[in-house]
């Protein structure tokens, strides 16, 4: 996108697999391939990645890996998948299910993989996870990986949030970033690939026209829902802080058609809620009442007193920010009735589910304490400054 005087010019935006199909698959020709994706990984014009290759001639696409939500992108958040075939033949290996890794003997049966998947620019969304889990045991098999990439669908530019602690990595953040990286599937696996000694052979096919600064309503892309709870742009737009209610007693809107951008419980008096949280002056939104009747996950069936998120103003919000004031105004409101939620909680059996998203403990204690959420985000400034030194040298866009 470029704006010129009052005229705005869009670019169209070649993704990954767009420009792999352009080359007639050239890259990959004659070899056995397994494919990380699932069927919501399109090109520009909606035809699945995984239709794609099996289409293409001189390729020979013989195993597929499919990520959390599965291989249709239908299951519910951590809902483990079995293996499975597509079609009559073709192996589906799950890689959230006994194992979050490919086997040995799935990896000894091709002669290269290629990933292919819609990363949310988020730190807690498992695709990342998942595609680092490959390249890191596809590295060890000596087998070359091809990674189409993607925007990151919240922009190239912003880095908000805490890295994570030693101790607190997990499968929503099994390295040290921060929860939201500004960088796209591609840059941030080459990176964490160099920077963790994983040695991996890795090529990624670069995105065309693409600019840092837009967001993915600004790229002339069709949004294909990742998972179930993923439904459109703007629910990845307030993810980023959203996602920490997961760590607590209070839901976070699944069960609901506005999934993250919905909140409450039965509990809640939304109209104090609002009344209070408008005092907190959060930037860039507006917060309107709202009740709702979860049909899943928490209160499922009960009638939620809730807020409803209104995004005004994508450039001034910040998420994080966001969710963590929301949280301490619901713990200040509803001391007797607010929780933390306990393990076990995505793998992680003894922290704190709300420590493993955050990266550490002291967030969660700080809150507790009362301490104000500017204060607190003052804390990891530092850290962020430094990650920003290194982010840098792995930007493949500018």
């Amino acid at each position: 996108m470029l704006t010129l005087g009052v005229f705005t010019i869009y670019f169209t935006v070649l993704l990954g697999i767009d420009r792999l199909v352009r080359k007639d698959f050239n890259l990959v020709r004659g070899m056995e391939l397994g494919l990380l994706s699932s069927m919501s990984s399109c090109d520009s014009k909606l035809n699945p990645t995984i239709s794609l290759f099996q289409r293409a001639r001189r390729v020979k696409l013989n195993t597929l890996f499919a990520p959390e939500h599965g291989l249709h992108a239908a299951l519910q958040d951590q809902v483990a998948a079995p293996d499975t075939l597509y079609g009559k033949d073709l192996p589906v290996r799950s890689m959230y299910g006994k194992e979050r890794k490919p086997s040995r003997d799935a990896l000894k049966k091709v002669d290269a993989i290629v990933i292919d998947l819609l990363d949310i620019g988020t730190r807690y969304y498992t695709f990342v996870w998942s595609a680092m889990l490959m390249i890191k045991e596809a590295a060890a098999a000596g087998k070359r990986i091809f990674l189409l990439d993607r925007p990151n669908p919240l922009n190239g530019l912003t880095v908000q949030g805490p890295l994570i602690e030693d101790g607190f990595e997990s499968f929503v953040g099994l390295y040290s970033i921060p929860v939201r990286h500004g960088m796209t599937i591609g840059e941030i696996c080459m990176m964490l690939s160099h920077q963790n000694g994983i040695g991996a052979d890795l090529r990624v096919v670069k995105l065309q026209s693409w600019r840092r600064d837009t967001y993915f309503d600004e790229n002339r892309l069709e949004w294909t829902i990742p998972s179930p709870n993923m439904p459109h742009f703007m629910t990845a737009l307030v993810y980023p802080g959203m996602c920490l209610l997961e760590g607590t007693n209070v839901s976070e809107g699944r069960g609901t058609t506005r999934p993250f951008e919905t909140f409450g419980a039965p509990w809640i008096d939304p109209r104090r809620l609002v009344c209070e949280l408008d005092k907190r002056s959060i930037r860039g939104i507006e917060l309107r009442v709202t009740w709702f009747v979860p049909t899943f996950h928490k209160y499922r069936g009960e009638l939620c007193g809730g807020v409803q998120i209104h995004v005004k103003n994508r450039h001034r919000f910040d998420p994080l920010i966001c969710g963590l004031e929301i949280i301490q105004t619901i713990m200040q409101l509803y001391p007797k009735r607010f929780s933390w939620r306990q393990p076990p909680y995505e793998f992680e059996k003894e922290k704190m589910p709300f420590d493993i998203l955050i990266g550490n403990s002291w967030v969660r204690k700080e809150i507790e304490a009362g301490t104000s959420i500017k204060k607190i985000s003052r804390r990891w400034m530092t850290e962020l400054r430094k990650f920003n030194t290194v982010r840098k040298k792995y930007l493949l866009y500018s």
